[in-house]
């Protein structure tokens, strides 16, 4: 069970202003959690596998592919500003 206590800390850890009467709605939402957790610890997993990702993992990449790409004056026409056929921005210290 999460004490009020603890929900203070851990916002104070997440650098969280958590009013107090919110504190009773998180505790009550935590303690709902941890009940669901108990519930799973209770489940009879001894004959499945364990598994690291619900879905069957793939290589999503594709082949590069060499195409015609915009030309200098096209990348920059939309540009706000440009000097010398790069982008000018600006300087950000």
């Amino acid at each position: 069970m999460i004490t009020e206590e603890k929900i203070e800390q851990i916002a104070k850890l997440a650098m969280l202003k958590v009013e107090k009467n919110d504190i009773e709605k998180f505790q009550a939402q935590f303690n709902e959690i941890l009940d669901y957790m108990k519930e799973m610890d209770n489940l009879d997993l001894s004959n499945e596998d364990a598994a690291f990702h619900i879905n069957e993992l793939q290589n999503i990449f594709r082949e590069d592919e060499i195409k015609e790409s915009l030309s200098n004056e096209e990348a920059l026409s939309n540009a706000p500003d440009g000097f010398d056929g790069f982008f000018k921005v600006p300087k950000v210290i």
